[in-house]
């Protein structure tokens, strides 16, 4: 493939941006938003937050028919249209003074994120350029690893300045760039490969069905313990022992371990994929271990849990990419995101049962085997990768 059948630097710098004001936009909302609804509605927080699981829930829905679109089309207008989409659900949500029209604005708000996240993103490049989309999924994570360290303290000064309802406002408007921004950094002219109705219709006879179900599995566990932990970590901090400013503290590292494990990512881009996975989930797991066994190492733990979970973005956009042609990646992708999303949306209810009904020793019990299970899939699925060559650069 032409070396310059790839994704320029700044391309790939408009795609992390792009990518940053999505998520902020959609999946990360909520935990800055989430407070001043309850306080100015007086709704509920359960359902508050539950209407963030309807949108997740909307989104893995979706995710099989975006990626069909995608692999049809190619997916740039798919990708811009998504944040006009979550504009207007945005909009919805700030005119809301009911829970139902309010949880309504966040099936939108799921529809755009099925259109525009990771999975339709990767999906999208790995049609148009093939195994020379790997730097550029690694890259466009690495940036958008800073999205929670910027949309967080942006959204609360919005807040701040706005009111809840004006910031949802503010944030529709700024979506708005994310079409012309798509425009340009995806050119038509990139499309170096163009996407088939038969690679639309048939992806399984570019994947084993036991390759796929391994990778589903592999993808919803990850999901489900990053969730669980993004939940409950404070909580689990807390009953460990820490204080309320202490746990907030260690929580703190998880950002920019994410972002440095990316880095490391990116100088060993040329290793097969597989072992950025077992990286990944055993990082995953010795820091949940670590944190189980020796809770007055959390910071360790975190370190090593972040530095894991950093990965695991990276592993959802490339491993797949290495197994599938290019061709069907996007349906394939797009069949696999679904069960992760769905376990997303359904962890908080569940995660929230058990840490209630059995406590916080039981709940990291279940978080470490969840995790050590990850670990033996991902060393299955080593075993039965075609013995070929993976598509990377």
């Amino acid at each position: 493939m032409d070396q310059q059948n790839k994704p320029g630097v700044l391309a790939v710098v408009v795609l992390g941006l792009v990518q940053i004001l999505s998520w902020g936009g959609s999946f990360y909302l909520m935990a800055v938003m989430a407070n001043p609804i309850v306080a100015e509605t007086g709704w509920s927080q359960q359902w508050v937050y539950g209407a963030l699981s309807t949108g997740i829930l909307v989104s893995g829905l979706l995710a099989p028919l975006s990626g069909r679109i995608i692999a049809r089309t190619g997916g740039r207008l798919l990708l811009a249209l998504s944040g006009a989409v979550m504009a207007i659900g945005l909009v919805i949500m700030g005119l809301s003074h009911s829970l139902l029209l309010f949880m309504g604005a966040w099936a939108i708000i799921g529809v755009g994120m099925a259109m525009g996240l990771y999975d339709a993103l990767f999906a999208t490049l790995g049609t148009r350029y093939g195994g020379q989309a790997r730097g550029a999924i690694t890259s466009i994570t690495l940036i958008s690893g800073f999205c929670t360290t910027l949309v967080w303290p942006g959204t609360a000064l919005l807040i701040h300045l706005l009111t809840w309802r004006g910031a949802c406002f503010a944030i529709a408007a700024m979506l708005l760039l994310v079409l012309p921004a798509y425009f340009y950094a995806l050119p038509n002219r990139s499309l170096a490969l163009k996407p088939t109705a038969q690679a639309a219709s048939a992806p399984q006879q570019d994947i084993a069905p036991s390759l796929f179900w391994l990778l589903c599995a592999i993808f919803t566990l990850a999901s489900v313990i990053m969730t669980a932990i993004s939940v409950q970590l404070i909580s689990l901090l807390q009953a460990s022992g820490y204080t309320l400013a202490s746990a907030l503290g260690i929580s703190a590292i998880l950002g920019p371990c994410q972002v440095g494990s990316r880095i490391v990512d990116i100088l060993f881009k040329r290793g097969h994929p597989i072992w950025t996975a077992f990286f990944s989930v055993g990082l995953v797991a010795l820091g949940l271990l670590l944190l189980a066994l020796f809770p007055q190492l959390a910071l360790l733990s975190m370190v090593l849990y972040g530095a894991g979970n950093g990965l695991r973005a990276i592993v959802r956009g490339t491993l797949p990419l290495a197994m599938v042609k290019p061709e069907a990646y996007a349906v394939v992708v797009g069949r696999m995101a679904r069960p992760a999303l769905i376990g997303q949306a359904l962890t908080p209810l569940a995660g929230g049962y058990v840490f209630e009904t059995f406590g916080a020793s039981a709940t990291m019990g279940l978080l470490c085997a969840l995790a050590l299970l990850n670990v033996a899939l991902v060393m299955v699925l080593k075993q039965r990768l075609p013995a070929r060559p993976a598509s990377v650069p």
